[in-house]
């Protein structure tokens, strides 16, 4: 692999001195065979001949992720000695990177399992209730759950056994979470969240009282959480920045596209395969992260163009059945921290107003849309929830697609690219 990279012989020789030749070897071609381009493929040489050098003292044995550590740190501070870095942490983070991928592909990746709480089967037992009586999506029971676990480490922070827990350590929890500055919002989730835990664990035996009723909860204002976005004219701006013909604008223009028009959340974006869009009927099927569902949307003819093109002209073949990937190689599924930079980015590029600056916010644009448009509060919700969405066939047109294709129509025309 490395004369297919490297043309002097002074070069190829320093490569071939340094240890685990054949390793290094296999997984570059590991990353070429997943379309690494040659920068990266000569990045990740670079950085693994110096892996090799600094971390293989020990033969085959296991490497911990605290020795990569020490490792990185060590190399980000000669590379500032040297000039060639201004501060540590990207030089150390690259190091952890790369050290972290080949060994885990050698499998000699030693990851040390996370302790397990004391209450871990009662959240456990609690996840399984909120799925098979709640009917509760994944997203919210880890929500849920993620409160529980904040309560129980407070209280073993405070030396309470659960099972003694009062409603007045109950106050001094949310007072807690005040002082670290959550709005009423959050607090009110929190509540919700922490009375369900409390009901449930009563009827279970873990505790002793059932003061579910009497959490205290922040009160939040009639309409405080209508929704909060951007206007319509700078949603508008923020789709037509996308207009070129790059295969990032490309990607780009599809991703804002489903937030803004079709309302969905991230994570429902970052989900979507190649099979769940259906050219055939034109229907887009979405998996929704709050109830679970799987819900078919029309596909307009304007997110048809747009998700053509993108997969056809940028969208690279063959590494992931997701339909969104990340611009660089080695090519994989788009996170959801990658939708909200771009997202973001844009925002603050184009100096858009808005409280909220992630993808939510188009979502939320698209509801105060379709409100300002006369709709109803149960319209805004039917649009964004699909709930009346079943079946239909080719070219009809239900109430729920006419509403998409009035917020749709505003980027008919120069603006549909």
């Amino acid at each position: 692999m490395f004369k297919t990279l490297y043309q002097y012989s002074q070069v190829l020789l320093r490569h071939a001195n340094e240890p685990l030749v054949k390793e290094r070897s296999t997984f570059l071609s590991h990353l070429a065979r997943r379309g690494a381009s040659r920068s990266t493929l000569l990045r990740y040489a670079r950085q693994l001949r110096v892996i090799a050098h600094m971390l293989d003292n020990k033969g085959n044995a296991q490497v911990t992720d605290p020795e990569i550590a020490r490792c990185a740190q060590k190399w980000a501070q000669r590379q500032r000695r040297r000039g060639r870095a201004r501060s540590l942490k990207w030089p150390a983070a690259h190091f952890v990177q790369v050290a972290r991928a080949w060994y885990r592909f050698m499998g000699r990746l030693h990851q040390q399992p996370e302790p397990t709480p004391p209450y871990a089967k009662q959240l456990e037992a609690w996840a399984v209730f909120l799925r098979v009586e709640g009917g509760l999506a994944q997203t919210t029971i880890s929500n849920y759950g993620w409160w529980a676990n904040s309560l129980l480490q407070w209280l073993r922070s405070q030396g309470v056994p659960w099972r003694s827990i009062t409603l007045a350590r109950m106050d001094g929890f949310m007072k807690h979470l005040s002082s670290r500055g959550l709005n009423r919002v959050t607090l009110a989730t929190a509540a919700k969240a922490l009375r369900c835990f409390v009901r449930y664990a009563y009827r279970q035996g873990w505790c002793r009282h059932d003061f579910a009723s009497a959490i205290l909860a922040p009160h939040l204002f009639r309409y405080e959480n209508l929704p909060t976005g951007p206007a319509w004219p700078d949603v508008k701006r923020l789709v037509q920045a996308t207009k070129g013909a790059t295969t990032k604008d490309l990607r780009n223009r599809a991703i804002l596209l489903l937030l803004a028009v079709y309302g969905l959340r991230r994570g429902e974006v970052t989900s979507l395969c190649l099979e769940d869009v259906d050219w055939t009927r034109n229907i887009l099927r979405v998996q929704r992260n709050k109830t679970g569902r799987v819900q078919e949307y029309p596909l307009t003819a304007m997110m048809a163009q747009a998700l053509e093109r993108y997969l056809k002209k940028a969208r690279p073949g063959g590494f992931s059945p997701h339909v969104f990937l990340s611009l660089r190689s080695p090519y994989r599924a788009l996170s959801g921290n990658g939708v909200y930079l771009l997202t973001r980015s844009l925002l603050d590029r184009l100096a858009i107003a808005s409280n909220k600056r992630g993808p939510h916010s188009l979502r939320h644009a698209c509801a105060s849309y379709l409100l300002n448009s006369g709709l109803s509060l149960k319209g805004v919700g039917d649009h964004l929830a699909a709930v009346e969405i079943t079946h239909f066939p080719r070219y009809s047109c239900p109430a729920s697609s006419r509403r998409r294709d009035r917020v749709g129509e505003v980027f008919c025309g120069s603006n549909c690219g």
